[in-house]
């Protein structure tokens, strides 16, 4: 009975730690000026460079990371410019950032 109750008690703790960490977040690398020829554009360029996914945008987006399995990972609006987002899984990720849609292999 005792080991149960201390099973119980570690899982409720690891639940608790997990429910407190934050989702990975965007951060911003570089920013560009907003004209009025870039934000005609919805141009949205995607790479992964050691763990990092880059998006370069020319315009604010709304951005949402998912799972292959379609579990979002995050979502957020990021600035015109160049953001990074580290992942801690190698894997397959849908990106979607506006109206473009891309597969990102990590």
């Amino acid at each position: 009975m005792k080991r149960l109750r201390y099973i119980l008690l570690m899982i409720s703790l690891c639940w608790t730690a997990l429910a407190y960490c934050g989702a990975p977040q965007w951060e911003l690398i570089s920013s560009y000026p907003q004209s009025a020829e870039a934000a005609d554009t919805d141009k949205v360029d995607v790479k992964v460079v050691d763990g990092y996914i880059y998006i370069t945008t020319s315009k604010p987006v709304n951005v949402k990371l998912l799972t292959i399995l379609g579990q979002m990972i995050s979502q957020q609006n990021v600035k015109a410019g160049v953001s990074r987002i580290k992942v801690s899984a190698r894997g397959i990720y849908i990106l979607k950032a506006g109206t473009t849609t891309t597969r990102v292999n990590v």
